[in-house]
Parts: C-alpha cells; sequence; structure tokens
C-alpha cells in the first residue's frame, strides 16, 4: 500500500480524485495526511474522507526557509511513500525537494518543457498553441524542470478562454494523476529510475 501526503493551496480537486480513487481496490493507494498552505476550500475533502490535514501559513514566518522547515516537519510526521503536489501554489524551497524527491511529484497543465510557471494555460493562449495539455513530473529544485513521467495532450479548441481550456486540462490532469500514481504504488513506475 503506497502512502501518500497531499499538498494543496485551492478547490481540491485533484485531491478530491485521489481520494475517490483510494477507495476503489484497484487504486493501493492511502492517504495519510493533506497539507495546505492557507485555509483551503478543499481541506473539506479530506475532512469529508476523514484523513487529518495541517496548514503551515508562510505568512506566520519571517522567511521562506522557515516556512519550508515547518513544513518539511509536517510532512515527514506522516513518513508517507510520496508526496504529491496537487494544486499548491508555491514554489518549495530547496531543502525541502532534497529531503523529498525523486518521491515528490506535481501536476502542470501544459506539455512541458512548454510553458512552465503559474501562468501556463494563458500562456499557451497567447502563443496561439493548437494543443497543449497536463504533465505529471518530479519536483526538482526548478520551476517545472523536473523530469516527467507522464503527459496528456488536450486540443485548443476556436473560441477558448483560459477558463474553458482549463477546465478541459483540470479533466485530463485529474485522471492522468490517479493513474500515474496507481502506477508507482503497483511498481509500473520507479521514480528513481526517471530521477
Amino acid at each position: 500500500m503506497l502512502t501518500l501526503v497531499v499538498l494543496i493551496s485551492g478547490s481540491g480537486s485533484n485531491l478530491r480524485a485521489i481520494l475517490e480513487a483510494s477507495s476503489r481496490p484497484d487504486t493501493p493507494v492511502t492517504v495519510v495526511a493533506v497539507g495546505a498552505d492557507n485555509e483551503a476550500d478543499g481541506l473539506a475533502h479530506a475532512e469529508e474522507f476523514g484523513v487529518p490535514f495541517f496548514i503551515v501559513d508562510p505568512k506566520a514566518f519571517a522567511s521562506r526557509d522557515e516556512w519550508g522547515e515547518e513544513l518539511l516537519n509536517q510532512i515527514q510526521v506522516w513518513n508517507a511513500d510520496l508526496v504529491v503536489s496537487a494544486g499548491f501554489m508555491r514554489i518549495l524551497p530547496a531543502g525541502v525537494v532534497s529531503a523529498l524527491t525523486p518521491n515528490l511529484i506535481n501536476t502542470h497543465p501544459a506539455l512541458l518543457p512548454l510553458y512552465p510557471g503559474a501562468y501556463a494555460v494563458r500562456d499557451a493562449l497567447a502563443a496561439g498553441a493548437t494543443e497543449t495539455g497536463a504533465t505529471v513530473h518530479i519536483i526538482d529544485e526548478g520551476v517545472d524542470t523536473g523530469p516527467v513521467i507522464r503527459q496528456t495532450t488536450v486540443v485548443v479548441e476556436a473560441g477558448d478562454t483560459e477558463s474553458t481550456l482549463h477546465e478541459r486540462i483540470k479533466t485530463v490532469e485529474r485522471d492522468m494523476l490517479v493513474a500515474t500514481i496507481r502506477d508507482i504504488a503497483t511498481g509500473q513506475i520507479s521514480l528513481k529510475e526517471l530521477s
């Protein structure tokens, strides 16, 4: 059984997909805790599924590194096999990354290495891309630069707005993230080999 800590910042749609999948027998995964950087709406999913959660708010710390140290402490309490950044909208400090990688993965709403950063969907539209997609990757010390685990393409449709395109990407992203975690749990993907 693969144990997970899932990190979120917002509505937690990826978290919910993971929690729902973990209740099915074909997904040998248990979410042992959920972490957030604010009072995120998505923490309601953790409560609904009876999963403990913690909040480490950067505003409560004098420096980014101090925040990172406390975040790492909270993650390590759970001794999880894998940490999943699922809509966690902060760049993790180097100390957190080095302590957890390669067992630290992220989803990104673009086909990396194209359109890294917080505005991937907007950037794809601004570039006139005819397709974009979603990526699951190992987090390294760069911004969306870690080894790619899996990608899925999404066609940009005429008249797409940032919102409509992002909603279609999120649907693909959720399914791909769950499939990736399942493959890690069953040994079909080795993060050590990819890193």
